[in-house]
């Protein structure tokens, strides 16, 4: 049987964001620990920030996404958004800190993360139905 995507809202004072994630084990343990709150931080045009789960690295782990792609980095617990060039980007490319789980995409323009300044709360809850 065909699920549906899994969507999340990601919101911060500044604004918000939903994301259709793949059915993959990391999306599937974020869902269970949804809603939850936690202090962004960012690297370069990354915001990441923790998500309380620890989750094992999945086969196709990624160090290089797409802008927009709503990854897990496993070596820190947290999901990672980037938007644009990292520190160690090589270009204009999305370059991760290490391999992380893709777990899916942003809905709509991931440049909106511009508004993430570090410290803020941000809150991940489920959009479903949204």
């Amino acid at each position: 049987m065909q699920t549906q995507p899994t969507r999340i809202r990601i919101s911060w004072p500044a604004g918000h964001l939903t994301a259709s994630l793949d059915d993959t084990p990391t999306t599937r343990a974020l869902a269970e620990a949804l809603p939850f709150t936690a202090t962004a931080r960012t690297w370069g045009e990354e915001v990441y920030f923790d998500t309380g789960i620890t989750v094992p690295r999945e086969t196709n782990a990624r160090e290089v996404v797409e802008p927009g792609t709503v990854a897990f980095w496993t070596d820190g617990d947290a999901l990672a958004l980037p938007y644009g060039p990292t520190p160690i980007s090589r270009g204009d490319e999305c370059r991760l800190a290490s391999p992380c789980n893709v777990m899916g995409r942003l809905d709509g323009d991931a440049r909106l993360l511009t508004t993430v300044r570090a410290g803020d709360p941000v809150r991940v809850e489920s959009a479903t139905g949204a």
